[in-house]
């Protein structure tokens, strides 16, 4: 099959999609400017010479790190602390999700098979869908000021802080993702006399599984960054000790305890991972 080419004169000699680029960054500069000038945003401020000496003060602390034996007892003991925390507080958030997820999820809903959901079971949906909508839009650092309050300070309050944020948004994706899958077979189920339940399991999660699973991963490993953060308004655990430091202006031990939070991280990353290529 012969080809032809243009002569070298007929070939553009501009990015024909030029104008367009420039027309929508222009535009995106245009509505960011405000943004901007809400939020005082100003990055050149890092950039002065009295602020990066003091910038280059804190990082050159960092080193030597702190290795002392008393110290990294206590950091594995916080570390524990931290991932215990996070672990139980998204188990208690998949025990406030995975209810709320069945009463929400439309194709499970028997009603909904004639095209039209039922009364009853519309409303008990809006109901579960709004509550998931407070729980969530509450920040957890909102509900961990609200806990150490009434449980005192320690991992109570980060655990119980997590489990409601987080049980809110999974509640949410959970659904997403169930509506989003294959239908097909959990609609004959229902049509056949099965039961929620039974159209759930046999249904929806086989085909769902890998996804709703790497998606829990992932925010166990929110919930780890979370509950660092958690610890600065006293719920315990690693970030608690991480702002005494940084108090303390103790950059050794600062830097000591963000490499084992890193570690924290990737070790969530490659769990992810390996739960994702055994359930694919």
């Amino acid at each position: 099959m012969a080809t032809t080419t243009l002569p070298a004169h007929c070939a553009p000699t501009h990015d024909p999609a030029w104008v367009g680029r420039v027309f929508w960054i222009s535009l995106s500069l245009v509505l960011l400017w405000p943004l901007g000038v809400a939020t005082e945003f100003k990055p050149w401020l890092l950039l002065e010479p009295d602020n990066l000496k003091i910038s280059a003060k804190f990082i050159g602390s960092f080193w030597p790190l702190a290795v002392d034996a008393e110290f990294l007892t206590m950091v594995a003991r916080e570390t524990w602390r931290t991932v215990a925390m996070a672990t139980a507080g998204v188990t208690l958030a998949l025990l406030v999700a995975v209810p709320l997820t069945l009463l929400n999820t439309r194709v499970l809903s028997i009603s909904a098979l004639s095209g039209r959901m039922a009364r009853g079971p519309y409303w008990l949906r809006q109901s579960v869908r709004w509550l998931l909508i407070v729980l969530r839009s509450i920040p957890e650092l909102v509900w961990a000021l609200v806990f150490v309050r009434v449980v005192g300070l320690g991992p109570t309050a980060g655990v119980l802080a997590i489990a409601l944020t987080y049980g809110g948004m999974l509640g949410k994706v959970y659904g997403e993702i169930l509506e989003s899958g294959e239908t097909h077979t959990t609609e004959t189920l229902l049509r056949n006399g099965s039961g929620r339940l039974q159209a759930f399991f046999y249904g929806l999660l086989p085909t769902s599984a890998a996804e709703l699973t790497s998606y829990t991963v992932y925010r166990w490993e929110c919930a780890i960054r979370s509950s660092v953060v958690l610890g600065f308004v006293g719920a315990g655990g690693l970030g608690q000790q991480l702002d005494n430091s940084m108090k303390m202006f103790n950059g050794g031990e600062v830097a000591s305890m963000l490499l084992v939070f890193i570690a924290l991280v990737a070790l969530a990353d490659r769990v992810s991972a390996w739960l994702r290529k055994a359930l694919g």
